[in-house]
């Protein structure tokens, strides 16, 4: 049998042949004559002599009947790769198909070394990362974050000579990190600059992939995509980075975000991304201010859909909202009810194979990633490829991101508006009663930010250039570690669970007036939710931030698959073997200000007998669940994501107003210092 861990060497220099020898120890795959492409058939024996000499171990790969191709392969090489688009969703379904299917890890070994050759190195790598992620076979093994394997969709181009200098002119040893400039796509004249150490960070450009990775459109096995409340999980992960996006514009004397709603107007931002793909060897296309999206005739993409399809769509949504029904393929009826409707919604919003009536609701949300991707060259006369806004790895450094889905936002809350508002009765955890929350630090209730550099290594994507260690030292944002402590009573003569909530808010708008409940609900950031024993009496509850339930540490977010120690899932690999997907740790918090930015922090405790769901995680990627879910399992929280801010509060002026003697809240800041320091190696 195949060792699985010899997948993982498919991720390292993906546009170099897969004969060639790969991974520290120069694994060489040998292949059957006939896997070589035609341009290499006459010089098979020359090449798998020339790289098989000095070659650490040899792999060699079954002849097996290969599956048909055709479809996947229709993805010229060169090209650029999107989920959003249609006609790749399906090519990319096929090779997951294709992937999922093989009988074992051997065979899966073998179409990989056949189709690397050929397929488009963004879909194989995406494909093949779907296919890790859901094979039983294949569990314990993830694959490398794709700032290693494909850094051109995360920084300057500039970056990349300078590697290819260091790389040629000294030894792997004594390489100087490649600095990676700060705030490099604009000037200060652009005031949407303020924030782009937001919208550009790596680590969270990194979670929006990751997380279309852990939940794909499209696949034969409807296992792989129907996973539980997959939909509310897209609504709520989207809903909570628009609400910390206003929270960093705030931070930045900007107003909050502006919707875009008009599909006919003018998009007053423009974007520069000034990257360069290294696979498609051309420059990610700019949109200009005031670029309008226009009907796309693009026969080369297979798209053709005019603007006034996504206004129909748009109608229809709205329309279902507002009748608390969706129309079904068969032209009955279905209500959208208070536990599932949300999910119902979400999976129509984001069209999927699990989606009730596609035909009907169409692509809405994909659909507006793709006319804003080609708003500069919608009938492909120039030639161009999509924009940023194409791709989930490059999507969320374009202001425009933000303001499509604060419109899709808007679509959802105006489904939870019809919801009934929670009672009190519903709200309140009966004989437990929490009495403060306050956070540790160097200013107690005082959050404190500023710049960290740290460092990734780029050597994994950085083709048929002197192999060793190339490292990229970036700045970003981050946060000195604090602690919660809470204090609570427990009234019910007896011992109870309780689900501990935390989440921040601001407290006024950008011009300092004071947020109604309303304005604020929607605002609120989830920080942390974890359960907690209660014991009868007087409680305290201590809580590490770094233990968040929302975030990932930042050795996960940029994990080196080299450093593995074992095998893939054995005790030794164990510590190692972490899922990717969730927001980066470095950006918990938002950014604040040097005078001190005034927030507020919510606590509240529920009944656990009320919210558990009976599963079994041991084993499971489960610590950054509230963004992402638990692989394989169900979400492990039976209350609506975001609750209790999830719906509307009758008649409520104010947060105040709204606390039941479960809750509290403490009136915080954050302090923000210019200045960086150097990340510590742990």
């Amino acid at each position: 049998m195949a060792d699985k861990n010899n997948l993982l060497l498919f991720f390292d220099r993906p546009t170099e042949p897969c004969f060639m020898q790969k991974g520290d120890d120069k694994t060489v795959f040998q292949i059957p004559d006939n896997f070589y492409p035609e341009k290499y058939k006459k010089v098979g024996n020359q090449l798998a002599d020339r790289f098989g000499t000095d070659a650490g171990r040899m792999v060699p790969v079954r002849n097996i009947a290969l599956p048909d191709l055709s479809l996947p392969q229709q993805l010229p090489y060169h090209n650029q790769f999107s989920l959003f688009v249609p006609k790749h969703r399906r090519m990319a379904a096929k090779l997951i198909d294709i992937f999922m299917g093989m009988r074992d890890v051997e065979d899966l070994q073998s179409v990989c070394s056949y189709c690397q050759l050929r397929i488009n190195p963004y879909m194989f790598n995406y494909c093949l990362s779907v296919a890790m992620l859901h094979r039983p076979d294949t569990k314990g093994l993830s694959p490398p974050t794709l700032v290693e394997t494909f850094p051109d969709k995360f920084m300057d181009p500039k970056v990349f000579r300078r590697a290819r200098e260091t790389s040629t002119t000294a030894p792997a040893g004594d390489r100087m990190p490649v600095l990676i400039p700060v705030n490099y796509t604009a000037s200060d004249a652009e005031p949407e600059q303020r924030i782009a150490y937001f919208r550009e960070d790596i680590g969270i450009n990194l979670h929006h992939w990751h997380w279309h990775l852990v939940y794909p459109f499209e696949a034969a096995d409807r296992a792989v995509v129907d996973k539980d409340r997959r939909g509310e999980l897209l609504y709520y992960m989207h809903q909570q980075i628009i609400a910390r996006y206003n929270a960093e514009r705030l931070c930045n004397n900007l107003g909050f975000v502006t919707r875009y709603n008009d599909f006919r107007g003018p998009i007053a931002e423009g974007y520069f991304p000034k990257m360069d793909s290294q696979v498609a060897s051309r420059a990610w296309p700019p949109r200009f201010s005031g670029t309008t999206i226009r009907d796309l005739d693009r026969p080369v993409d297979q798209i053709r859909s005019d603007v006034s399809e996504m206004e129909t769509w748009r109608d229809r949504f709205i329309q279902a909202i507002d009748s608390g029904t969706i129309v079904l393929p068969n032209g009955r009826t279905q209500r959208l009810d208070e536990e599932t409707g949300i999910d119902v919604l979400a999976n129509l919003m984001e069209s999927s194979i699990i989606s009730r009536n596609r035909a009907y609701y169409g692509d809405l949300h994909n659909m507006g990633h793709v006319f804003i991707s080609y708003a500069h060259d919608p009938d492909h006369r120039h030639l161009e490829q999509f924009g940023v806004m194409g791709d989930p790895a490059t999507a969320m450094r374009d202001p425009i991101f933000y303001r499509w889905h604060a419109y899709v936002d808007d679509i959802f809350q105006r489904y939870t508006a019809t919801l009934p508002a929670y009672t009190r009765e519903r709200l309140d955890f009966p004989g437990i009663r929490v009495s403060s929350i306050a956070i540790s630090g160097r200013t107690p209730n005082q959050f404190s930010t500023q710049w960290e550099q740290s460092s990734v290594n780029l050597a994994r994507g950085l083709d048929f250039m002197p192999r060793g260690a190339v490292l990229a030292r970036f700045t970003h944002l981050q946060h000195d570690e604090f602690e919660y402590t809470i204090e609570c009573d427990n009234t019910t003569g007896q011992a109870a669970m309780g689900t501990v909530r935390i989440f921040l808010a601001p407290t006024t708008d950008q011009a300092g007036n004071a947020l109604n409940f309303e304005e604020q609900r929607r605002l609120m950031i989830e920080l942390d939710k974890f359960t907690q024993g209660l014991r009868p009496g007087s409680n305290t509850i201590r809580r590490r931030s770094i233990d968040s339930s929302v975030t990932i540490p930042y050795e996960r977010t940029f994990r080196d698959e080299s450093q593995r120690p074992g095998d893939a899932g054995s005790a030794q690999s164990a510590d190692f073997d972490f899922c990717g997907c969730g927001w980066p740790h470095h950006m918990l918090i938002p950014k604040g200000t040097q005078q001190g930015w005034n927030c507020v922090l919510f606590c509240m405790i529920t009944n656990w007998n009320e919210d558990r769901v009976e599963q079994d995680t041991v084993g499971t990627c489960n610590d950054a669940a509230s963004y992402c879910g638990i692989r394989d399992r169900r979400y492990p929280d039976r209350k609506p994501m975001g609750f209790p801010f999830d719906r509307p509060a009758p008649s409520t002026g104010s947060l105040g107003d709204f606390l039941t003697p479960n809750m509290t809240v403490q009136n915080c800041s954050i302090r923000f210092t210019d200045a960086v320091r150097q990340r510590q190696q742990r």
